[in-house]
């Protein structure tokens, strides 16, 4: 298998700052633009057996979660159906995340203290929205608006964040020429010194890529150079395919000295939704710089954000099982071998390092998406909706759909093949 890997020197396209109205969330929102692209045509005839439309636009796992494990800890933790959330989070659901950050990772025992370094938060989307609301101050008269620094594409969430924020988004391309990966250290120094926050989702949403530590490292020294915070959200690090890949964490464990400091400027996100396929139970955790884990425990605390205690506990047993992950894990890498074998003759195929969501270059994402859609009841997410356009009118997502691959391996094939067929057309 080909996995996203590439590097080298680039020649990044021109981008610009943007400013997003959050009034006007729809126009910019990618499932609220779908939703108006698709929903007024007729879908065509679906490949499954019930008639009914496939969805491969939206990363939700369609395989069952643990699902005994779940209701057993749920059931030990009846009482707590009755209390609200700790916006901290309770202490073994915290205890459960840094041990599983330190077995995972091999940190170094003591190095996540999960009392001042962790906080438990509904989901890595929900941890990156109150994040932003914690970090980026609001715009002062007579002053340039703080910037956040984004991949180009990226998930729309960072885009949200940014408007409720009133702050600007630099987007850095991340395109196959840079590894499918945002270059930060090529931003001009001019917008650097305006810069608050910054994220790096790897593997990356939508192509799977991975950074290597070294490239972490240098996004670190960066941050600390010129004091933001930098959120890595590593939702899908338990999906991967080859090398797991390594964490923000890892690196600063190694590259830092003994101190109060060493996570500084660092955030790491974790989740419960694709790892183990529990979406629904809305369960994950923020790793990393005390400072501002406490200041973002008091926006959630404020924001009534907290995660109940009886999935909290569903949470803790999940974080302590490896079982599960293992088989999740070898249904993805099946999912990516059918694609690969059905798709690589007439597509561009480049399989991802993580994740389960293939970014395929179809020539005009726009054009097949609304082709499967009529044809074959298969709704795909177009690049260009996950992407801004430079300043030239460059969009880095133009040419590609995104595909979820979260079905069983046996409708993933009759999915594929489908597709194929009517793109081939």
């Amino acid at each position: 298998m080909h996995f996203l890997s590439c590097r080298g020197q680039i020649d990044i396209p021109m981008t610009e700052l943007h400013h997003f109205d959050r009034q006007k969330l729809n126009q910019y929102h990618p499932f609220t633009r779908l939703r108006a692209l698709l929903d007024p045509l007729q879908p065509g005839v679906s490949p499954k057996e019930d008639g009914s439309v496939v969805n491969l636009s939206i990363g939700e796992p369609q395989t069952p979660p643990p699902v005994d494990l779940i209701e057993k800890a749920m059931q030990g933790n009846p009482a707590g159906w009755a209390k609200y959330p700790l916006s901290k989070g309770i202490p073994d659901y915290l205890n459960a995340s840094a041990e599983w950050l330190t077995r995972r990772y091999a940190l170094p025992e003591g190095f996540i203290n999960p009392d001042q370094h962790i906080i438990a938060v509904p989901g890595t989307r929900e941890g990156l929205f109150f994040t932003a609301l914690s970090v980026l101050p609001a715009p002062r008269e007579g002053e340039d608006r703080p910037v956040f620094l984004v991949p180009n594409p990226s998930y729309h969430v960072y885009i949200g964040a940014a408007a409720a924020t009133d702050c600007e988004v630099y987007a850095v391309p991340a395109t196959r020429e840079s590894g499918y990966l945002p270059d930060y250290s090529a931003v001009p120094e001019e917008i650097l010194k305006r810069t608050k926050l910054c994220v790096l989702c790897t593997p990356s949403n939508p192509e799977g890529a991975v950074a290597r530590p070294e490239e972490v490292h240098k996004l670190i020294e960066l941050a600390r150079r010129y004091d933001f915070v930098v959120c890595f959200d590593e939702c899908y690090a338990e999906i991967y395919f080859g090398t797991p890949p390594h964490s923000s964490l890892e690196t600063a464990a190694k590259i830092n000295a003994q101190g109060e400091d060493r996570l500084k400027n660092i955030l790491a996100f974790h989740s419960l939704s694709k790892r183990s396929g529990a979406a629904g139970l809305r369960c994950g955790f923020i790793a990393g710089d005390q400072n501002w884990i406490t200041r973002i425990s008091t926006t959630l605390q404020v924001g009534g954000a907290g995660v109940p205690q009886p999935a909290q506990a569903a949470g803790a047993a999940l974080w302590r099982d490896e079982d599960h992950v293992v088989r999740n894990r070898k249904l993805y890498e099946e999912n990516f071998r059918i694609a690969g074998d059905i798709l690589g003759e007439d597509f561009n195929v480049e399989l991802p390092a993580g994740g389960f969501c293939l970014w395929l270059d179809v020539g005009n994402g726009v054009e097949a998406t609304l082709k499967l859609w009529q044809e074959a009841g298969i709704r795909v997410m177009p690049g260009a909706y996950m992407s801004l356009d430079d300043k030239t009118g460059f969009n880095p997502g133009a040419a590609y759909i995104r595909l979820a691959l979260v079905y069983d391996t046996d409708f993933t094939r009759l999915a594929l093949e489908r597709l194929r067929d009517v793109l081939k057309a």
